[in-house]
């Protein structure tokens, strides 16, 4: 039986959890995420949160003035893993809270959570130098294909890591996007998650 509020209270103090104990809070995440859609409604009030990336001081400071979860909504928009010296931490910690506090928290896919981009940018040799091999890797990097892609607040604001994609028109379509894999070069899933906006659209006059 996994003890979610002592792993929250380890995690917070910087403590790794056992290769045993991150297996078992994946599996119960990734049933959680099984029935979520890809674009799971969230009400307000509700604190959006981008980039992380290892940054495990400024996510305690976060919630310190934003209030504790559950006492405050969260939406993290992705990226929590890569360039910072704690994404173990950050990524644990997070997925601990969204197992106990389901309703109060959504953590939605971002460029990072791909098991590629993760080899490159810290996070595989992070789990590797802390556990000694790279079976948590392999556990959080397949709980990524999870995760939900995007998110409409109060069915009013839409909100995704990336941008918009010209294959993905109506939320419908979105609906329907198989998310469960890792994320390809192209098409409407790699567009979520990595489409920026075109500079030379933004720019005054044109």
């Amino acid at each position: 039986m996994l003890d979610l509020d002592s792993c929250i209270e380890r995690v917070c103090n910087c403590e790794l959890l056992t290769e045993e104990e991150v297996v078992k809070l994946c599996f119960r995440f990734k049933e959680i995420l099984m029935d979520t859609p890809n674009m799971p409604a969230v009400r307000s009030p509700v604190t959006v949160v981008g980039d992380i990336h290892g940054q495990f001081a400024d996510l305690m400071e976060l919630f310190r003035v934003g209030g504790p979860c559950p006492h405050t909504n969260y939406l993290f928009l992705g990226d929590y893993v890569d360039r910072g010296s704690n994404s173990v931490e950050t990524i644990l910690l997070l997925v601990c809270l969204s197992v106990r506090y389901p309703a109060r928290i959504t953590l939605l896919r971002g460029n990072h959570e791909t098991r590629q981009i993760t080899q490159v940018y810290g996070f595989y040799a992070e789990c590797v130098k802390k556990y000694g091999e790279p079976t948590v890797w392999r556990e959080i990097t397949d709980l990524f294909d999870f995760l939900p892609v995007s998110a409409l607040i109060d069915d009013a604001i839409f909100c995704v890591h990336g941008g918009l994609s010209p294959s993905l028109l109506t939320l419908d379509q979105l609906a329907l996007l198989d998310r469960f894999h890792e994320v390809p070069a192209e098409g409407g899933l790699a567009d979520l998650v990595w489409s920026d906006p075109d500079p030379i659209r933004l720019t005054p006059g044109r």
